[in-house]
């Protein structure tokens, strides 16, 4: 495993990050793992060198950030494991339940770090944009959890590029805490953040760890042009088809099932493998929930792929309208 640093910061981190998702007791998704199911797959990735996690406080109700800090608390020390949560989405009843704003940021951290079982996370991040609040009122709170010692870093995820370096001018602005990675849509079906914001992310020096890098299984190959699921997740995740809907996006998927066949890998390490190949990307965010979706993660972090071999992966590419930052 290769560690490299998040963006122009110090902070070191494997260049696979365990997404934890679909860890957590009693989970509402049909495709998530129990703690003890996880457990074994959590350990592959520490052997494997994997040392950054990135969970969610909405993933599983909260289910999934018990998990993270259970599981990699019996691995890792604190100073060895970096961990990632978010803020945004509802988690609890009435109006201040979800947002941005200063009081559900200040109460989200501590209720994020008590699930955990931890004093600080060493980044957390704004899950989406909160239109409705001051984004100067959410760049001081959560400069204040910085203060706080409660988070060593920020971080930002899916949003317009406009909005992220207006967020990043208050903090200058005000001598506050900035965010240091971008947490973007991108993969081989969904490649629109390369028009603006990872090009702003590498000229500021922002790390980029992008989300459902595998496009939620469909390439690798998990549901068929004519409509057939092949898992019990693309059988029971409608946000997959909200995503990946268009026709062309089978020819993508085809085009990595070629490239994997001519390598002998399968198309899992190729979609990976043409992420990390990319400017500007620190670590994509994997989740696994078989043994050999962690092997294909820890084999593509090792597989060169040549010019030739990238322009085919790109080749049958149709631009989509803007998808997942809401």
């Amino acid at each position: 495993m290769h560690y490299v640093n998040l963006g122009s910061t110090g902070l070191r981190v494997s260049r696979i990050c365990l997404g934890m998702m679909s860890f957590g007791n009693d989970s509402d998704r049909a495709w998530a793992l129990d703690e003890d199911a996880a457990e074994p797959i959590v350990r592959a990735a520490v052997e494997g060198g994997v040392t950054f996690f990135d969970t969610a406080d909405t993933y599983s109700n909260g289910a999934s950030e018990v998990a993270t800090g259970r599981l990699v608390g019996k691995m890792l020390t604190r100073d060895e494991v970096v961990v990632a949560t978010k803020v945004f989405m509802p988690v609890t009843p009435g109006e201040n339940g979800g947002g941005l704003s200063r009081k559900h940021v200040l109460s989200a951290i501590d209720a994020s770090l008590g699930r955990l079982g931890m004093d600080y996370v060493d980044l957390y991040q704004i899950h989406r944009w909160d239109p409705r609040t001051p984004v100067e009122e959410t760049m001081g709170a959560l400069h204040d959890v910085v203060r706080a010692g409660k988070a060593r870093y920020i971080g930002a995820s899916s949003m317009f590029a406009w909005q992220f370096a207006k967020a990043q001018r208050i903090a200058e602005r005000n001598g506050w805490t900035p965010f240091v990675s971008m947490q973007p849509h991108y993969n081989l079906l969904y490649r629109e953040e390369e028009r603006e914001m990872i090009p702003q992310c590498i000229d500021q020096g922002i790390g980029v760890i992008p989300w459902s890098p595998l496009a939620r299984g469909v390439l690798t190959g998990n549901r068929t042009r004519e409509g057939g699921r092949r898992t019990t997740r693309s059988g029971s995740d409608p946000f997959t088809d909200y995503l990946y809907s268009q026709p062309s996006d089978f020819d993508v998927v085809d085009r990595v099932a070629q490239v994997g066949a001519g390598r002998g890998v399968p198309p899992a390490q190729v979609a990976l493998a043409w992420l990390l190949h990319k400017p500007g990307v620190t670590a994509p965010i994997v989740g696994a929930t078989k043994a050999a979706h962690l092997e294909d993660a820890l084999a593509a972090e090792k597989l060169v792929l040549s010019s030739e071999e990238m322009a085919s992966l790109e080749e049958p590419y149709v631009p989509h309208p803007v998808l997942g930052h809401f």
